[in-house]
C-alpha cells in the first residue's frame, strides 16, 4: 500500500504555511497559560508566579521553604498530574475524532462511535461488581476498562466483515455495527448495575461513564501519553491518505490507496488510542466530535494541516473543562460530559446554521 499520494485538487488547502505556524504558536503558548492557571485554581488558590516556582522547583529541584510544603504537594502530587491527563485525553480525543470521521465519511463521527466506550463501561463495571482483576489494585477499573475496550473493537471489526469473513468492513458496516453493539454493551452495562450487591457501584459507576480526570496519578500518565504520542504521531504520517479516504473508496483507490488496509489499521489505531484514554478518565462526549469541525473552520480540510492543530485545541479545551468541572459547585465536582454537552450542544448547532460550513471544511 501505497504511504504517500498526490494531493488531489479537490480538498481545500486552508491557510498558508505561514499562517499555520502562527496558529500553532498561539495555541501552544495559550496552552501553556492554561496549564499553569489550571494547576494553580482549585479549593486552594495558587498565584501564577508561585505555581511556576514550584513546578521549576519539582523539575530542577530547586528550594522550598517548610511552610510552603502543603501548597507544594497540591501543586505538584494533585493537580499537576490531573491538569496533564486532561492535556493528554483532550488532545488524543481530538485526534482520533479527526481519523474516524475520514475513516467512515461521516461529519457525526467521535472516537466512541464505534463502541469502544461502551465496552470500557461493561469492563469497568465488571471490575466493581465481581471484583475481577484485584490483583491490579487501584488500576484494576481502568485495566478493565482497556481490555473491555478493546474486546469491543474486536467484536466491532469482527462484526462488520463481509459475508465471506474477508471482505472489508464498509464505512456504513462500521458504524452500523459498532451503534447496535454499543446498545447491547449499554444493556449488558445496566444489567450488571442492576445485579450490584452494593448502590456504590451504581454512583461510581455513573460518575465515571460521564468522565472525570480525578484519578490522575504520576503512575496512571506515563503509559497513556506514550500510547496518545506515539497515535497522533501515526496518524499525522497518514494524512494524506485520509485526505483521499475521506473523498470516497472508489477515488481513494483510483490514488492507490488500499482501502481496506488502512481502514483496518486506522480502526485497530484509533481503538487503542480511545480505550487508552477511556481507561483512565472515562467517556468524554463531544470533545472528539465538535473540536475537529472547528479546526477545519480554522485551518481547511488538509489532514496534515488539521492533525497538528485539532490536538493543541482539543488539549486547551479539556484543561479549562476540568478546571471548570472542580471549581463552579466546589467542594463537589461536576462529571466532565455534562459540561462537554452544555458547551458541545450550542456550537454544534451554530455550526449547523453556519451559512457555507460543510463536512471537512468551510
Amino acid at each position: 500500500m501505497s504511504n504517500t499520494v498526490a494531493e488531489p485538487a479537490a480538498i481545500a488547502t486552508g491557510p498558508s504555511r505561514g499562517t499555520g505556524i502562527l496558529v500553532v504558536a498561539v495555541l501552544v503558548a495559550v496552552l501553556l497559560g492554561s496549564i499553569v492557571v489550571a494547576i494553580g485554581l482549585g479549593s486552594a488558590s495558587v498565584a501564577p508566579a508561585d505555581t511556576v516556582r514550584y513546578l521549576w522547583a519539582a523539575l530542577a529541584g530547586g528550594p522550598i521553604s517548610a511552610d510552603e510544603v502543603p501548597t507544594y504537594e497540591i501543586v505538584w502530587q494533585l493537580r499537576t498530574p490531573r491538569v496533564l491527563l486532561a492535556v493528554v485525553v483532550g488532545a488524543g480525543l481530538s485526534a482520533v475524532g479527526v481519523a474516524v470521521q475520514a475513516m467512515v465519511r461521516n461529519p457525526l463521527a467521535d472516537p466512541f462511535v464505534l463502541g469502544v466506550s461502551s465496552g470500557a463501561s461493561v469492563g469497568a463495571v465488571s471490575v466493581l461488581v465481581f471484583g475481577v482483576l484485584a490483583a491490579a489494585g487501584i488500576y484494576a477499573i481502568s485495566l478493565g476498562a482497556f481490555v473491555g475496550a478493546l474486546g469491543a473493537a474486536a467484536l466491532v471489526h469482527l462484526a462488520s466483515r463481509g459475508r465471506s469473513g474477508t471482505g472489508g468492513a464498509t464505512p456504513l458496516r462500521l458504524v452500523l455495527t459498532g451503534i447496535a453493539l454499543a446498545y447491547a454493551f449499554q444493556a449488558a452495562m445496566a444489567l450488571l448495575i442492576y445485579l450490584a450487591p452494593q448502590g456504590e457501584a451504581t454512583s461510581t459507576v455513573l460518575f465515571w461513564t460521564l468522565g472525570s480526570f480525578g484519578a490522575a496519578t504520576w503512575g496512571v500518565l506515563p503509559l497513556v501519553v506514550v500510547i496518545v504520542v506515539v497515535g497522533v504521531v501515526l496518524l499525522w504520517r497518514r494524512a494524506r491518505d485520509l485526505d483521499v479516504l475521506a473523498l470516497g473508496d472508489e477515488t481513494a483507490t483510483s490514488m492507490g490507496v488500499d482501502t481496506t488496509v488502512l481502514r483496518r489499521r486506522l480502526f485497530v489505531l484509533t481503538s487503542v488510542m480511545t480505550g487508552a484514554m477511556v481507561a483512565v478518565s472515562g467517556a468524554i462526549g463531544f470533545v472528539g466530535l465538535i473540536v475537529p469541525h472547528l479546526v477545519r473552520i480554522v485551518a481547511g480540510s488538509t489532514h496534515t494541516k488539521v492533525l497538528v492543530i485539532a490536538p493543541l485545541a482539543g488539549a486547551i479545551f479539556a484543561v479549562w473543562v476540568d478546571l471548570l468541572s472542580r471549581t463552579v459547585v466546589a467542594p463537589r465536582e461536576l462529571p466532565l460530559g455534562v459540561i462537554t454537552a452544555l458547551v458541545g450542544v450550542p456550537v454544534f448547532l451554530l455550526l449547523m446554521r453556519r451559512r457555507g460550513y460543510v463536512f471537512g471544511g468551510s
